[in-house]
């Protein structure tokens, strides 16, 4: 009765302001302020990057809700800390000889400012192959010497590892991913919640080269871990498992994971009257549905980076081509949420009255919490 009428009285204090979560009874009232890093390309229709747009030329939301935009006036030459990770194995292990002279393409990348690039390899599993030096020649010289790994192509798992090693770098540095890898993940022990939280990562980009292998074998990263289902047009905003009889938190005595879905179903009957929350989890829904298509494409547009296909060794050297144009010539948005709830939260950026100029820039992000 305490969850239900706390549920109540959420609904009930939402009036155009984001609400947070019900805490517990007696727990301390924490309030934080974090800062969401927004890089953002912005490009004419021919592709060609716009360098002249000021901070009110942006318009961002966070689950629905505008926020106050900072535009960093000086971008393009704060260091940089980057991993390149390679898949080995999986198909990976066929596309070996595309990778094998690439240290003037990564210098191109990282370009005059500051750097440290460490490379990972991965296939059923991901390992450190060179840890942060600022050799390109030596970061290049390590990928050309890679070998064929195992079946597998643990892609989240590997984006989990890259996004830790960035997290030992300074927090002033740019931080970024260059993920080379196939479209399907192949073996990641990392679960749902785990991926959502490292890909969402508020300080790194990852820009994907992806290559396609044939069907997923990822499906079971995505439905068991949320109640909602998708319809043939899109994600529906409804439940999965439609409502017991007695209400959004009724027992539902049909329902054999009734007591593992107790916190799940408080969420929706939050949702329910909580649109902020609603939006969030649509977004995370939609989120997983592209992870079980095309992890590359997937991570790069929810972090702000981009996506390229190849299929051989010029196709990825066009690509990376591309990465070093866009990479030093991005507006360095940011906005401070005010106490902002745990989970993930849909970000949209958009421009205000510039028709015919197109933005890119990431799509989500995650706040860590202790919850209920």
């Amino acid at each position: 009765m305490r969850l239900i009428a706390a549920i109540v009285l959420l609904g009930c204090s939402v009036a155009g302001a984001q609400a947070p979560l019900p805490m517990p009874e007696n727990a301390p009232l924490r309030t934080e302020t974090n800062v969401v890093v927004v890089p953002a390309l912005v490009s004419t229709a021919g592709g060609q990057p716009v360098f002249t747009l000021t901070a009110e030329d942006f318009r961002i939301t966070d689950d629905g809700v505008e926020q106050k935009l900072t535009l960093d006036e000086e971008t393009g030459g704060e260091p940089l800390a980057l991993v390149v990770a390679v898949e080995t194995g999986g198909g990976g292990a066929r596309k070996i000889g595309s990778y094998g002279n690439l240290s003037a393409l990564l210098g191109a990348v990282v370009g005059a400012v500051p750097h440290r690039i460490a490379v990972v390899s991965f296939d059923g599993s991901p390992k450190l192959v060179e840890d942060f030096m600022e050799n390109v020649d030596a970061a290049g010289a390590a990928i050309h010497d890679l070998k064929q790994g195992d079946k597998g192509a643990a892609i989240l798992d590997a984006l989990k590892f890259s996004v830790d090693l960035l997290r030992k770098q300074p927090a002033t540095w740019r931080r970024a991913i260059l993920l080379i890898s196939e479209t399907n993940d192949h073996g990641s022990q990392a679960g749902m919640d785990e991926a959502l939280r490292a890909i969402s990562d508020t300080n790194t980009a990852i820009y994907s080269l992806g290559f396609s292998t044939g069907k997923s074998e990822a499906a079971h990263y995505g439905a068991r871990e949320l109640p909602f289902s998708k319809s043939e047009g899109g994600i529906k905003l409804e439940n999965g498992r439609p409502n017991p009889p007695h209400g959004c938190m009724g027992d539902d005595p049909a329902d054999p994971d009734e007591a593992r879905n107790k916190a799940v179903r408080a969420y929706d009957c939050m949702t329910q009257l909580a649109p902020p929350l609603a939006l969030a989890k649509m977004a995370a829904i939609a989120m997983t549905d592209g992870l079980q298509h095309n992890v590359p494409e997937t991570v790069a547009e929810v972090t702000g980076g981009e996506y390229f296909k190849f299929e051989d060794a010029r196709g990825l050297a066009r690509g990376l081509v591309e990465i070093s144009n866009h990479v030093p010539n991005r507006y360095m948005l940011s906005f401070h949420p005010e106490s902002p709830r745990a989970g993930y939260h849909a970000v949209a950026l958009s421009l205000r009255d510039r028709p015919g100029l197109r933005v890119t820039a990431r799509s989500g992000y995650w706040v860590d919490g202790a919850q209920p």
